[in-house]
């Protein structure tokens, strides 16, 4: 597997991996957890067959440490390994598919040696830098998200698919037990898991012929990863099939808009640039005869890329694309970056790589600067209105929900409330087990867990100066709500948001 490195390669995967994995821990210390993340880990502490808005795998991978009740530096420590693991798969499929597209290739080149024929057998470390210079990676490597348990999975389930283009590799039932066990995995980790199987399906078709599938193993593959999958539909079976009416309703978005397309393009080039820069090196290594790239079944695993980036960018143009979401793709086409950026630098587009390089690692600090800093040194919340700052977020959510506690038992209240579904999972996981209700009229997974709010009930009311609501008083509402306590978040000697607590009756 590793016959086309260079002997000096492994020492300096190593050092990337142990740079960037310090970096994670200590904003994994640092940082409170984020909306999202609090929202999974709640899924941990309500242990089911699946959930609302996404599959279980999130939550059942950790519950482990959630019933230890570990701090959420150790929580942490879950999209640490797997950022690991999936930057070392990224390693190892360039490494193989540099040694198929270039088979030439010097295995004695180091990294800044001055060839000018040839590729040298790099592709694997260019690959992982490519990989470690895309912040969107980063932000999955520091809190856990589906989208960090997908992109593990599309990589291994990318490498495996890749062995079993091997005639010999696709006629063993270990192999195909192995790739039935990681989709399965994959559509516990998320719904879009389905853009990973059909480009295993194409992929081995076109290597082998549509006689690959009168054998037994692709169909006890898929009936191992189907049921593995089977908690997800029989959850939904004891609930009304709401997961998959959400799934279609969210995915449908509002009103079609190109622009709204165009943004989110922007955020891909900025979030993962450096992986486009690599598919025109590989290009260039096609159009310059290095190899006979158009004939390779091996170009078959783009369609890993192709299909859900496509898909997604599609939607997003109406208005249901995030950002993070195509990271899995980003994952797949990684390896192919990796033998384009080591032929471009191999024939002298050195500059290019060291300008684009540079860029986005002054990006990615950039990005850790101001999520340890709270946002900007001069934007302050000390006078109203308050500016918008998202990297808030991390900070004061674990004092807030302390003061709730405080003050439910100070005044005999049993739940606690916000006005947004997007505010709940950060108080209700500090302030577990006080119940939190979200007073907006739509469904979301904390009714499942809290219930509906009763009729007559009081509850202890948080707001949240970033996402400030009016006081829900009048009909249909509260009778009343009494100011109680409010207070400012502090960071690094200035305040960044305000909590404020009301008694609503």
């Amino acid at each position: 597997m590793f016959a086309n490195s260079s002997p000096r390669l492994p020492l300096a995967l190593l050092l990337i991996l142990a740079g960037h994995t310090l970096l994670h821990v200590v904003l994994g210390w640092v940082l409170g957890l984020s909306g999202d993340e609090a929202h999974y880990a709640l899924y941990a502490a309500h242990l089911d067959l699946s959930y609302y808005d996404h599959p279980p795998l999130v939550g059942w991978i950790q519950w482990p440490l959630v019933a230890l009740d570990t701090p959420p530096g150790l929580l942490r420590a879950i999209p640490q390994v797997l950022w690991v693991i999936t930057a070392v798969l990224v390693y190892v499929i360039a490494q193989r598919l540099q040694g198929i597209f270039s088979p030439s290739s010097d295995a004695d080149v180091s990294v800044g040696s001055n060839v000018n024929s040839g590729v040298p057998s790099t592709a694997g470390l260019w690959a992982v830098m490519a990989f470690g210079v895309a912040p969107m990676f980063h932000i999955l490597g520091i809190g856990l998200l589906p989208d960090t348990l997908l992109m593990t999975l599309t990589a291994a389930v990318l490498l495996q698919t890749l062995r079993m283009q091997d005639a010999a590799e696709v006629r063993r039932l270990q192999a195909w037990l192995l790739l039935g066990a990681l989709l399965g995995l994959a559509g516990l980790a998320k719904y879009t898991a389905i853009f990973v199987a059909i480009p295993v399906v194409f992929c081995l078709i076109v290597a082998h012929g549509w006689r690959v599938l009168w054998a037994r193993g692709p169909w006890l593959a898929l009936a191992l990863a189907v049921g593995l999958v089977l908690p997800v539909f029989v959850w939904n079976a004891q609930h009304d099939w709401i997961s998959f009416a959400y799934q279609l309703h969210h995915s449908s978005g509002s009103q079609w808009q190109i622009s709204q397309m165009g943004l989110f393009l922007v955020a891909q080039c900025l979030l993962y640039p450096l992986l486009t820069w690599g598919v025109l090196g590989l290009r260039w290594l096609n159009t310059q005869g290095r190899s006979p790239l158009l004939c390779r079944s091996e170009l078959s695993l783009l369609t890993f890329f192709a299909l859900p980036f496509g898909v997604l960018m599609a939607l997003s143009g109406g208005g249901s694309g995030l950002p993070h979401w195509t990271a899995p793709a980003w994952v797949a086409l990684a390896p192919f970056a990796g033998v384009g950026l080591a032929a471009l630098w191999a024939t002298g587009r050195r500059r290019l790589i060291w300008v684009l390089g540079s860029l986005q690692g002054a990006l990615c600090l950039a990005l850790y600067a101001l999520m340890l800093s709270a946002g900007p040194p001069w934007i302050s919340s000390e006078k109203p209105p308050e500016p918008i700052n998202p990297f808030t977020d991390f900070y004061g959510w674990d004092t807030a929900a302390a003061k709730a506690q405080q003050l439910a038992q100070t005044h005999q209240v049993h739940r606690l409330a916000v006005q947004n579904w997007t505010l709940v999972s950060r108080l209700a996981w500090y302030a577990r087990p006080l119940p939190v209700h979200v007073l907006d009229a739509a469904f979301d997974q904390s009714l499942l867990w809290s219930g509906e709010l009763p009729l007559g009930a009081d509850v202890l009311l948080m707001d949240w100066s970033q996402m400030a609501y009016q006081l829900p008083v009048g009909a249909g509402q509260f009778q009343s709500c009494t100011p109680l306590e409010a207070f400012p978040v502090q960071h690094w000697g200035r305040p960044v948001a305000h909590f404020a607590f009301y008694l609503c009756r």
